[in-house]
């Protein structure tokens, strides 16, 4: 009978077998045991605890056999007495150890509990925009939660447990050889097939922990998904198609589940069979030997109790080593979030990026995606001065909204460089590099709170006042008026009580509030109507006036890209043309092209006219 092969994954996804990846799989439980270096004294507390308890457990047959060999067997009360008071207080030293241990074990484990959750959310934070492309995030939250449950509840015990279960056994060996070598050699010989069984339990039940870990993360994505598209599945009527989807990752669950149970369920009835022969054979030689005079009843009733704790350290250290095959399943998972690289991330002696005018320039910009082998921009150059509104203009996947991204250093740049005001943005911090910069996404992003709390996100000592003149600038303030609670109405999840204009508004009006000097708009006005959305470019006209702010405008409306004071025009990854809006419909067939297309799309003739 061999154990199957546990298969791991490297930091660049090739995969290993074997003895590797179980010798990877314990250092990376080794690597989250360390956390418990923050908690030495709960841990080491707990662990001499557990130690005097298993001391008291392995004197209680010691005062049993004097309670029958010189207390009952020779008649002597004043024995019996003692032995009963002596049993007594090593009850009573094992329940205050017991729940000291417990207690201690819980503390330290809940301490590294907090530690990892805290780091993991920490440098989730951090991650580069490459890696949620990869990542779902349901994965996550059972990286989260259910994986850093299984370590804390490994690291609650387990070290306190597998040192207490080493002094037992030992402990037990060494106490029955000094009551009888014969009867402890013989059960040694029905010990060694159980500890062959838990070998090959152990070694099975590892890959089979992290089949039900990628399984669970399975659901949750799953469950995430829908619960944040329950909208998108009533319009279209996918409930059923839902239902059995979620209930395909359901059931994979459950199998691989029944899978583990099962092999749970095959090895320890073995364990016990061979564990009650053992009880056999010390009732059999042993009763041998007391009729025959060489073992007293109280030495075999003692050594037939120090089988049992012989066998109950075993036993531990096997549900020990399952558990360190759930925690080791859990802790690779943890760990490739942790040791995830940041793409982005400050170069050393990174500077602060002073208040800056607003001019932006790409200098040879090239862009790919990281794990591709395209680039997404080719060769891009440009500089927009400060207080310019450029417009940004192309097909879909033209690169567009990936070359604003580059500005706030969400990606970097592959070749080339961005520069504001002659600042690589690779040189400064990006505290001080996103502080001057407000961008509104076409996806909004909205959070559970009031709606002053989502406009004053990125200045929570915002005025009311400051925070109504955002509003107010963004055309929010008279819908937000007529809320239940004005500016302390609570919206829903993602703001899901608000139309998608509305979200719009707001996440212009939480934009403008940080007073930025570049402003990135990506479709932020493609749910708003056209009145509004002249009403919002007119006041962000003033704005840029009084403050000379820099404007990136994605869009598609005529109305807002014949305003820009300069137009660029993409074209797979390249600027095909760049110039006025005049200027691009004498020079260049492409944006006409663009231009008219939409245009025919939505059988506006007037704007049609107007645009040629």
């Amino acid at each position: 009978m061999s154990a199957p092969q546990s298969t791991a994954r490297t930091n660049d996804g090739r995969s290993t077998t074997g003895t590797g990846a179980r010798a990877g799989s314990l250092r990376t439980v080794l690597r989250a045991l360390a956390y418990l270096r923050g908690y030495k004294a709960d841990t080491a507390g707990a662990t001499i605890a557990l130690l005097i308890v298993s001391a008291a457990t392995l004197a209680t047959p010691q005062f049993i056999r004097i309670a029958i060999d010189d207390g009952i067997a020779a008649r002597q009360p004043r024995v019996i007495v003692l032995t009963v008071l002596g049993l007594l207080g090593v009850a009573i030293v094992r329940g205050v150890f017991s729940f000291l241990e417990g207690f201690l074990a819980e503390r330290a484990s809940q301490g590294v509990a907090y530690d990892l959750r805290d780091g993991l959310f920490s440098h989730i934070g951090h991650l580069s925009f490459s890696f949620y492309d990869k990542v779902q995030t349901g994965q996550l939250l059972t990286r989260l939660t259910n994986d850093v449950e299984q370590i804390r509840t490994f690291a609650g015990s387990g070290i306190a447990q597998l040192t207490a279960s080493i002094v037992m056994l030992f402990g037990t060996i060494g106490l029955l050889l000094s009551l009888n070598v014969t009867l402890t050699l013989a059960v040694l010989g029905t010990i060694v097939p159980i500890v062959i069984l838990l070998g090959y339990f152990v070694r099975g039940i590892a890959p089979m922990f992290r089949a039900v870990q990628q399984a669970l993360g399975k659901l949750n994505s799953v469950l995430q998904q829908d619960l944040a598209g329950v909208r998108t599945i009533r319009a279209y009527g996918r409930e059923a198609y839902e239902d059995q989807r979620y209930g395909t990752v359901n059931t994979d669950l459950l199998d691989r589940y029944i899978v583990t149970v099962r092999a749970v369920a095959n090895n320890f009835p073995f364990v016990f069979l061979f564990a009650n022969i053992g009880t056999l054979a010390v009732i059999w030689i042993g009763g041998l030997q007391v009729i025959g005079g060489r073992l007293s009843i109280g030495e075999l009733i003692a050594f037939n109790s120090y089988l049992a704790f012989l066998v109950q350290p075993l036993l531990t250290v096997g549900f020990l080593a399952a558990g360190l095959s759930r925690a080791a399943a859990s802790t690779v998972r943890v760990f490739e979030v942790l040791d995830a690289p940041l793409e982005v991330q400050e170069v050393p002696g990174a500077v602060a990026l002073p208040p800056v005018t607003g001019r932006v320039e790409f200098q040879n910009v090239c862009f790919r995606y990281p794990g591709t082998e395209r680039d997404v921009l080719h060769d891009v150059s440009f500089t927009i001065e400060p207080g310019q509104t450029v417009a940004l203009l192309g097909a879909t996947g033209s690169g567009k909204s990936t070359l604003v991204n580059l500005i706030p250093r969400f990606y970097d740049a592959t070749d080339g460089s961005v520069r504001i005001d002659d600042h690589d943005v690779r040189t400064v911090t990006l505290e001080s590099l996103r502080r001057q910069i407000g961008i509104v996404l076409q996806e909004v992003r909205l959070f559970a709170g009031t709606v002053r709390e989502n406009i004053a996100y990125g200045r929570p000592d915002a005025s009311l006042e400051e925070v109504e003149a955002a509003a107010r600038a963004a055309q929010a303030d008279a819908f937000i008026r007529e809320l239940s609670e004005g500016y302390d109405t609570v919206i829903g999840e993602c703001g899901v009580t608000l139309s998608g204009g509305q979200r719009q508004r707001i996440a212009i009006a939480r934009a403008l509030l940080v007073d930025p000097r570049i402003l990135i708009l990506d479709e932020s006005t493609s749910a708003v109507d056209t009145l509004t959305e002249a009403a919002i470019r007119a006041a962000l006209r003033r704005l840029r006036e009084r403050r000379m702010h820099t404007v990136f405008i994605i869009a598609q409306r005529v109305s807002t890209v014949r305003h820009a004071d300069r137009i660029l025009v993409l074209d797979n990854g390249r600027i095909a043309a760049s110039g006025t809006h005049e200027t691009l419909l004498r020079e260049s067939p492409l944006y006409n092209a663009i231009l008219g297309s939409q245009l025919e799309d939505t059988g506006d003739d007037a704007s049609l006219a107007a645009a040629g």
